[in-house]
């Protein structure tokens, strides 16, 4: 008797294993849905503003405006994100900043006014920035590190649908407005997937009170003063601008420079996303084989590489400069942000990230509308031009920064 009952607790222990296993699986699944949400809107605007800012009878760099109130949007949220997290828990504040970001969408869909597109713009960065904080956070607790790299492509991967959605519909003649739509009712089909798996959330009240104890004892211990982390700022700031000025005015400069259509434009900036969803979901497992700052420099050379191909005049170079510069740009921001503890410790590296997020933030926040005023002189094929600087100043920054964090180790 006693060895049947054992035998059915050993069964009952392997399904109950079992079961823990798949929840957590799918709630992986779920949350990696929710980052492809977190991407679609992303891309959006960058895809359909030559469509756009004709109906909307505005100038061309007005693209600009909703690009930095998103980006504003978003860095109050992350800002204000650990507290809200604190209160309503993770899952909650997902689930309603998708929602939020599904109507504002919504709202994009419905509006042909450019000052209502402003105000939409509001709710659309504000769900944005939460959604960010929350999952990232909540993957780092409790999945492998693995995880957050593909994490990350999966961003990618809404990041590259979105145009391909607009151009689809640009393709079959229909409105931008159509476009918005059709990603309006994805979000909302996610916030229904997102509300069925409220159960399955691990609770992390007391390890986010705990972390926020933490963070608040490291206010004013002057950490700004740590060797490498000025650098450090800078290289977030950097990489942001390049990626946020390429995925906003690439499709313009495409059109206006290099005599695309509109759809046409539309379908290679995909091909950008595409580079980038790839790319991360590749150096998720390079990292068994390359280190975290080989992969930031492998990462630069290759945007290095897919640039120079679109200074060149020929047509057959654009597809694989597009590429090239996504897939460079792939490997950066998740080894820069998976270095912070390597690099500054781990009892700083809470509010370090939220320093390196904020700066970066800054960098698509203020970056894509300082070019879009540039271009009006220049023209847009100072885009190319542009981003090379910024390449150039992120390679020696990275490089003064590694050296600084190598000489501190050796002291």
């Amino acid at each position: 008797m006693e060895s049947v009952l054992q035998a059915w607790a050993f069964w009952i222990y392997i399904l109950a294993a079992n079961a823990c296993l798949l929840k957590k699986r799918f709630l992986l699944l779920v949350i990696y849905l929710a980052f492809i949400s977190l991407g679609l809107p992303d891309s959006l605007l960058g895809a359909a503003w030559p469509a756009m800012f004709e109906d909307l009878n505005v100038p061309v760099d007005y693209a600009g405006f909703i690009s930095m109130i998103v980006a504003a949007g978003t860095v109050v949220s992350s800002l204000l994100s650990g507290k809200v997290i604190r209160r309503f828990g993770v899952p909650m504040v997902t689930t309603f900043s998708v929602a939020m970001t599904a109507l504002a969408l919504m709202g994009f869909s419905l509006s042909g006014d450019f000052m209502y597109l402003c105000l939409l713009a509001i709710p659309l960065g504000l769900g944005a920035g939460s959604v960010d904080a929350a999952l990232n956070n909540y993957v780092a607790l409790h999945y492998r590190a693995r995880h957050m790299n593909w994490l990350h492509s999966f961003w990618g991967v809404g990041a590259a649908l979105g145009p391909m959605i607009m151009a689809g519909h640009l393709a079959r003649g229909d409105s931008w407005s159509s476009g918005y739509d059709t990603v309006a009712w994805i979000q909302l089909g996610l916030v229904c997937l997102l509300v069925l798996s409220l159960p399955l959330w691990v609770k992390q009240r007391q390890t986010e009170d705990i972390a926020a104890d933490h963070e608040h004892r490291a206010q004013g211990t002057g950490l700004l003063a740590l060797p490498g982390l000025k650098q450090a700022l800078v290289v977030f700031f950097c990489y942001c601008t390049i990626e946020a000025n390429f995925g906003l005015w690439g499709a313009s400069y495409l059109v206006f420079e290099r005599g695309y259509e509109v759809d046409q434009a539309a379908r290679l900036t995909s091909l950008y996303f595409v580079g980038i969803t790839v790319g991360r979901l590749l150096s998720g497992f390079l990292t068994a084989y390359l280190t975290n700052r080989q992969l930031v420099y492998f990462g630069q050379g290759v945007i290095g590489v897919g640039l120079g191909l679109l200074f060149l005049p020929f047509s057959y170079a654009v597809v694989p400069g597009f590429l090239l510069v996504g897939l460079g740009c792939a490997p950066i921001f998740p080894s820069l942000l998976h270095e912070t503890p390597v690099n500054f410790g781990e009892k700083n590296s809470q509010i370090i990230m939220g320093y390196q997020m904020a700066s970066a933030y800054v960098g698509i926040t203020l970056m894509p509308f300082a070019f879009g005023k540039i271009a009006a002189f220049t023209g847009y094929y100072f885009l190319l031009g542009f981003l090379a600087i910024f390449l150039v100043l992120i390679y020696w920054m990275t490089r003064w920064m590694n050296q600084t964090l190598s000489d501190r180790t050796t002291e």
